[in-house]
């Protein structure tokens, strides 16, 4: 039995959204945790779908004994303020300093890997760069990354293993929790030193193609995980996550061996399996009065919902939650009956909780925090329900998670509702609308704000699902990206145009 020191710190930072992400969202959580300390993390994980949660599972069960230090986490947004980062590295590398000089032996770290700071580009390699000063490099640090990490050279130098979730949605975070805790194992227990091998790929794959329900993002994982086992002992793809303006953004393959030829060839594998089907990566998005246009016409015919997914408004990418685009098409589209969620306009909520159900209520709604695209949505809404916002979230990607939505209200104007709530939570689980007396099953055409994930819990009540090219501080089309940092050469989008920097 080995003492195994843990810390979690998370952001997926889009540096072109106009939120900076601070140290009070990291406290909150909103849509995960709030800062959990020490022994907390021991009781609020193990139920959770996320890699902490996993690894503690497993570690546990392995017969090892836990040192927890700290774990944050807040929603994806723009630049992690200078204060944010350097006030909880702090508190994650003090934690696991004293714990290794009380005698851990190894440190598990759950990071995302597309932290960008106002200071710095690479936010998880700095953090690693700072923990090896303190503790030097015999100490075992294995770390579990989100799918849409963008990673460096400087994380794959420092990190004895790189493990990467392989769904998106990502319903597998928990496992590579457990795949994390059973590789480390595998290292204390005396497996040799790994060889490592990286392969950067050098295009920008929109997040609405990189679904591992469909192809050919299904077919890659199939091959990652085939290729993992005998002298190789980890395998890891990661489509990267483009909105991030930074040198090493993008695609990338890290696999690690007994020996450095069976570790270079898994990666490389993997790296011309995903080159040959580039092609495949790129989704189609229809503008939003032709989405709503198609899916009225679907529906008059559907057996199920017609789900909508406005994605460039997903606030697990950055967006803000409160463009009014897809909004505005439905209500001008006739689309009696429809539901989209969730809108974040704390002002909103709180007047419709004064107001109380059956009111009325003339509101600006949303169009507050992202400028750029459709203006505050104008009408009379009438409430048609309340709820404090509190729930336990049931679906594959947020399973376990206590949400916080804060003060939430349905609005309703020309026969169509939307859920409107002051914290902003990607629209990925169907207890999001159930807490509020709504069952997504029964509505004709539903409205997610959300890229992928929401096709976790929402694909078995779909009769289709259409991507809407709406206005959103998340900008899908790498292409359309204002890119500075991001080096030479790298394709703007399956086969697009080279960046020239």
């Amino acid at each position: 039995m080995a003492r195994i020191a843990h810390a979690g710190f998370m952001h997926e930072t889009n540096t072109f959204a106009p939120i900076l992400t601070t140290y009070e969202h990291f406290e909150k959580g909103e849509g995960w945790p709030p800062l959990t300390l020490g022994e907390d993390m021991l009781k609020v994980f193990p139920p959770i779908n996320i890699g902490t949660g996993g690894f503690i599972n497993e570690a546990q069960n392995l017969g090892h004994e836990l040192a927890p230090v700290c774990w944050s986490a807040a929603v994806p947004a723009g630049y992690v303020t200078e204060d944010a980062y350097e006030r909880i590295t702090a508190l994650m590398l003090e934690g696991l300093e004293q714990a290794v000089h009380d005698g851990a032996d190894a440190i598990y770290l759950d990071l995302h890997g597309a932290m960008v700071t106002e200071h710095l580009e690479d936010g998880e390699g700095e953090l690693l760069a700072r923990l090896r000063s303190r503790i030097g490099g015999d100490i075992p640090v294995v770390v579990s990354l989100d799918l849409h990490v963008n990673i460096t050279r400087q994380m794959v130098d420092l990190a004895d293993a790189l493990i990467a979730y392989r769904t998106y949605p990502h319903v597998d975070m928990a496992e590579t929790g457990r795949r994390a805790a059973r590789h480390l194992d595998e290292l204390l227990r005396g497996r040799p030193s790994q060889a490592r091998a990286f392969v950067k790929l050098d295009f920008l794959p929109p997040l609405t193609g990189q679904c591992t329900m469909v192809e050919p993002s299904k077919s890659v994982y199939e091959l990652v995980a085939r290729l993992e086992g005998g002298a190789v002992s980890s395998t890891s793809y990661t489509p990267g996550f483009h909105p991030a303006d930074i040198r090493e953004c993008g695609p990338a393959v890290v696999a690690y061996a007994d020996d450095q030829e069976s570790a270079d060839r898994a990666a490389q594998e993997i790296a011309d399996f995903v080159l040959a089907n580039e092609a495949g990566f790129a989704e189609p998005m229809l503008a939003p009065r032709a989405a709503v246009a198609e899916a009225l016409r679907l529906s008059n015919r559907a057996t199920k919902t017609v789900v909508l997914c406005d994605a460039q408004d997903n606030s697990g990418a950055g967006g803000t939650s409160d463009t009014t685009g897809l909004l505005r098409a439905l209500v001008e589209g006739g689309a009696q009956g429809a539901v989209i969620g969730h809108l974040t306009d704390p002002a909103a909520a709180r007047a419709a909780h004064e107001a109380g159900v059956g009111a009325r209520l003339t509101l600006a709604l949303g169009g507050k925090l992202f400028t750029e695209g459709d203006p505050p949505f104008e009408a009379e809404f009438e409430v048609t329900g309340l709820s404090e916002g509190r729930f336990l979230c049931t679906g594959p990607f947020y399973g376990g998670t206590n949400a916080n939505l804060g003060k939430t209200a349905v609005l309703t104007t020309a026969g169509v509702s939307v859920v409107v709530c002051e914290n902003r939570m990607q629209a990925a689980d169907k207890e999001m609308f159930r807490h509020i007396g709504i069952e997504p099953a029964d509505v004709p055409i539903l409205g997610l704000k959300s890229a992928v994930h929401f096709r976790g819990d929402f694909t078995d009540i779909a009769e289709t699902i259409l991507v809407v090219e709406a206005p959103g501080a998340f900008v899908d089309n790498p292409a359309r990206n204002a890119y500075r940092n991001l080096r030479p050469g790298v394709r703007l989008g399956p086969h697009g145009a080279p960046f020239g920097g």
